[in-house]
């Protein structure tokens, strides 16, 4: 980082101080928390449905979490596969896996089969904590995956499941003292969808969940005793990041179950939240709800607006009275461009990060200049600020970061005043409601059918920003094939977000010399008019 920070009033902002507060070798779950534990004592860190945890409780939790996984035979480096929706248990094992040196690897709720199955066999968890009512989706894994011996569940269990025996969530006792973590220990691994391959372990260090919390932080303004309400799932990036957020610089953290546009507001005023979480379609659909005499009666001052389209941000902010931040990040870096507080570009990249390198280069990484779009590719200047490669995948490792830099996937433009602008992805990966979605492991699923001779995934523009999954489908010869047979044969296989939209069975493929699908053909002509559209069906899918 550059030198002192001075904020409003000459005092340092509260990340800015959270940076001169926990030197490097201090940047570990742990420390920080038995610090702020006792820097903070009483004030409220988490709120989640009727849960309180203050600091001082927080890092007790977290210590006794590592005892009672310590009793279990877990050790450092182990893995443990936390499956659980927004609830303050997944926070209870998390903080236990980082305070032990363990390694926590959250699951995506809505995994079913092939991408289920996937994460259990690269990681390889030596126990699995799951809700009890998701108990019924290890029932979709492969039948040769070797799943944990130990079930810990969550929640009451409203059914029985003949695939795993579990026990509940044993109660917390003695407090485990710190193990010996270091800050470029993993702390966990976060699955990111591949786009030609299955989805990919990310090995976040300690230290580089400290910079998300200090960068983000510095990004939306956050000053002290601000209260982050989230309610963006906690197996991902961003909520978890919150929760450093909050930690780092003597915040609430409020954590909601899940996303509901009629129900925001509401929320927001609720908990008194001055700082909001918002991504991709989630601030266009708060726009379309009824307007309401009390949606600005609220103390939001700013939220995050990462992927909120550009024609978004203008009506947003007169209608809610609330900015929305433009910014760029990913599970393998941090949050690396931000846009000011409003932004001056709305629905762009922003502006560099201090504490990060970024060029613009073209196929053999060669820099190309301002104005000229080519793949963006990143480097921390601070150690362990960005993950370290991807898990039991080490030749995916060297191909994303080589030559030393983190080759982001995206095609970018950097303008001459030092302002980015996202164009598209260079390969072929589709981004729905915030989620990733792999095309290569849903063509795997709908290849599985029997009426299917080829199928080719990718997105096609939605009205809400971000993508549609749309598959185009060759059936086999003499097959007769409807396109609500394809999305009834996908429910139960693969995350419901990932089902298609859009269903095209076509008479033959666009092919290149080599043979190969030439998606771009496929993406390029659109909606067209042999493709099937669910929603304009009426077809909902089952979760």
């Amino acid at each position: 980082m550059a030198g002192p920070v001075v904020g409003e009033g000459g005092v340092a902002p509260a990340w800015a101080r959270a940076v001169e507060l926990f030197p490097p070798q201090d940047r570990i779950l742990s420390t920080i928390l038995a610090r702020q534990a006792a820097r903070h004592g009483d004030h409220v860190l988490l709120v989640s449905g009727e849960t309180r945890w203050t600091y001082a409780q927080t890092a007790a939790i977290a210590a006794a979490s590592a005892q009672t996984l310590a009793d279990a035979g877990i050790r450092a480096g182990d893995r443990v596969a936390l499956m659980c929706s927004n609830r303050p248990e997944f926070l209870q094992v998390y903080l236990g896996c980082a305070w032990l040196g363990a390694i926590a690897v959250p699951i995506n709720t809505a995994l079913r089969g092939f991408q289920l199955s996937h994460i259990f066999r690269n990681s390889r968890p030596a126990l699995l904590v799951i809700e009890a009512a998701l108990l019924a989706a290890i029932g979709t894994v492969d039948g040769d995956v070797e799943l944990p011996s130990r079930t810990w569940t969550v929640g009451p269990v409203a059914e029985t499941s003949e695939t795993t025996s579990s026990v509940p969530l044993p109660a917390l006792a003695a407090e485990a003292p710190a193990g010996a973590v270091r800050p470029g220990d993993t702390v966990a691994i976060l699955y990111t969808s591949g786009t030609t391959g299955p989805a990919k372990g990310v090995c976040c260090p300690q230290a580089q969940l400290f910079w998300w919390g200090v960068y983000s932080a510095r990004a939306l303004g956050i000053r002290d005793g601000d209260v982050l309400f989230t309610t963006l799932p906690l197996f991902h990036t961003n909520a978890l990041n919150g929760f450093y957020q909050a930690v780092l610089n003597g915040c609430t953290y409020v954590l909601e179950p899940k996303f509901s546009a009629s129900g925001f507001w509401a929320a927001a005023r609720r908990h008194n939240a001055t700082v909001g979480y918002l991504l991709g379609a989630m601030a266009s659909m708060l726009l379309a709800q009824p307007v309401s005499a009390d949606e600005s009666a609220h103390r939001l001052r700013v939220a995050l607006g990462g992927g909120v389209p550009p024609q978004i941000h203008g009506p947003f902010l007169e209608r809610f009275g609330v900015p929305l931040v433009d910014g760029y990040g990913s599970t393998e870096t941090n949050f690396v461009f931000a846009g000011p507080i409003p932004s001056d570009r709305p629905g762009t990249m922003g502006y560099l990060a201090d504490g990060v390198e970024a060029r613009i280069v073209d196929a053999d990484d060669s820099a190309l200049p301002d104005g000229q779009a080519g793949e963006l590719v990143l480097r921390a200047l601070e150690p362990f600020a960005f993950a370290t490669g991807y898990f039991g995948m080490p030749e995916k490792t060297v191909e994303a970061w080589r030559n030393l830099w983190f080759h982001s996937g995206d095609r970018v433009v950097r303008d001459a005043d030092g302002h980015y602008r996202f164009i598209d992805r260079m390969k072929d990966s589709i981004r729905r409601r915030g989620e990733n979605v792999s095309s290569w492991e849903v063509e795997q699923t709908i290849q599985s059918h029997s009426a299917v001779a080829a199928c080719a995934v990718y997105p096609l523009p939605s009205e809400l920003g971000e993508d549609e999954v749309a598959v185009a489908i060759l059936p086999e010869p003499g097959q007769s094939l409807q396109p609500v047979d394809i999305i009834r044969y996908c429910e139960g296989q693969m995350a419901y977000f990932a089902i298609p939209r859009y269903v095209r069975i076509v008479s033959q493929m666009p092919l290149t010399e080599n043979g190969k699908i030439k998606k771009g053909v496929l993406r390029d002509a659109g909606v067209t008019t042999d493709t099937w559209d669910r929603d304009a069906a009426g077809i909902r899918v089952r979760r």
